[in-house]
């Protein structure tokens, strides 16, 4: 047996190396034992170098390959090193098998992932900052407790977000502080080394209570996201069971009560920025790593029409902002003529990376799957929450889906509005990049006439509705 030392239990370098050197000397994965610097290991043996490979030995692995050994590594799983070292081996003999999503091993590998992604979220999304005084000035101390070990590759998203306060995050295997210009790591901590409140929180619960929803309320979905062994970080959760208890007579209130004339609050404009720098560092989904950045929605926080696109594309990707690029300069011409002020309207897409695949220098845009279709249709949902449009158009099929929550046919659907379940007026009709690619030059002119005629007709559904 092969003895193979890393120094931490996300030592991902010290794993490729190490890897990539047993594998050009043709090491089979059931010769190694993997071991962590400073664990004790029931097998533990020495580290004894593999055979040198030949000077001219050499192989290449792609970059969905890395990607997913840099998130997979993270699990808690003993066996990861193994497992991710075995799979490199495969690869080497089947380049094509890491496609294969019936493979056990490459399916084995995809589940460390996901837990992993999926605990790198709720670490964002659950860490709650209690405010301290030292003799700097204010700190903000927060305790979480993660499943796997996250925390070393989460830090920049929390840098990113909060680079201009003093924080420290402290976790039972570690703690990261940011002191406004550098990061450091302490030893882990106890739940005690943490504060348990401080005075703003009141004012958080007052806030969160005021605008629960009880008509949008899904307790299944809620403890899916939610789930109760992170609540007690959480000040809000203690608001959560009356809550729930009352929503019921809380949504009979609601619909007795007559609707007024809609006005948004003072703090509208800062909710959305704050979304919108979140969104800046989404990993809900894997296109996030080949895109160059969040195309986050832009336009009045409390415009009455909404236009719903499938996916930034190319110069959108680059430029950060929806519909700039061929189709949105066609989109904007059909506007004008439809009687639309683009200024007027919010704009948005459905998934808000770009995703593509390389041809040569060109970046060809590839449709969004279900899945990342759904996992960006949370920053979608809060977009409605926030502008709350009287009418949503959905540009294009992938829009559609993301509207209604399911597959849709364009051709049926189109020039009839629906009433969706917020209340709003839906329209689904075709993304001007389908103009773009028709070869007929008659039909494109057909089609394109029909289209403006339908945003014409939603211009009208607006006038008559505001």
């Amino acid at each position: 047996m092969i003895g193979a030392r890393l120094s931490g239990p996300d030592d991902f370098e010290g794993w490729r190396g190490v890897a990539r050197t047993f594998a050009l000397a043709r090491i089979a994965p059931s010769q190694i034992v993997w071991q962590i610097e400073g664990e004790q290991d029931l097998f533990a043996t020495e580290s004894l170098p593999p055979p040198s490979p030949s000077q001219d030995a050499t192989f290449s692995v792609s970059r969905a390959f890395v990607q997913l050994s840099e998130t997979a590594i993270l699990h808690r799983d003993p066996e990861r090193f193994a497992l991710l070292y075995a799979l490199l081996v495969q690869l080497r003999e089947r380049p094509g098998s890491l496609e294969d999503r019936a493979d056990p091993l490459v399916r084995r590998v995809e589940a460390l992932a996901k837990a992993v992604r999926r605990d790198m979220h709720k670490m964002r999304a659950f860490v709650r900052f209690r405010k301290l005084a030292d003799g700097d000035g204010p700190r903000f101390v927060a305790w979480f407790e993660p499943e796997h070990h996250i925390v070393r590759a989460n830090a920049g998203f929390f840098v990113r977000r909060f680079a201009s306060m003093r924080w420290s995050i402290l976790t039972p295997e570690r703690g990261i502080h940011w002191d406004g210009e550098t990061l450091s790591e302490g030893p882990g901590a106890q739940r005690g080394d943490a504060p348990a409140d401080d005075p703003v929180e009141d004012i958080w619960k007052g806030y969160y209570a005021a605008t629960f929803n009880p008509a949008r309320l899904k307790t299944g979905a809620m403890l899916s996201e939610m789930p109760k062994k992170y609540w007690r970080n959480l000040p809000e959760a203690s608001l959560i069971p009356g809550l729930v208890a009352g929503a019921q007579a809380r949504e009979a209130a609601m619909i007795a009560t007559p609707p007024r004339s809609p006005s948004r609050p003072g703090n509208a404009g800062a909710a959305w920025q704050a979304l919108r720098e979140e969104a800046m560092a989404c990993t809900r989904c894997p296109l996030y790593r080949d895109a160059t950045q969040t195309v986050f929605g832009e336009g009045p926080v409390d415009a009455p029409l909404m236009f719903v696109g499938e996916q930034p594309g190319d110069q959108e990707d680059l430029a950060g902002r929806p519909f700039v690029g061929p189709a949105g300069h066609l989109f904007d011409r059909a506007l004008e003529e439809a009687g639309i002020d683009r200024t007027h309207a919010y704009i948005t897409n459905a998934v808000k990376h770009f995703k593509h695949e390389r041809r040569g220098k060109r970046r060809i845009h590839q449709t969004p799957e279900t899945p990342e279709i759904k996992a960006c249709r949370w920053w979608l949902e809060q977009e409605w929450d926030l502008v709350r449009p009287r009418i949503i158009v959905a540009l294009g099929a992938t829009a559609g889906r993301a509207l209604l929550g399911k597959a849709v046919t364009i051709s049926r659907m189109r020039g009839a509005p629906i009433v969706l379940e917020s209340g709003a007026q839906g329209w689904i009709t075709i993304h001007p990049s389908f103009l773009l690619r028709l070869p007929d030059e008659q039909r494109k002119t057909e089609e394109r006439a029909r289209f403006v005629r339908e945003l014409r007709a939603i211009g009208e559904q607006v006038k008559a509705l505001v």
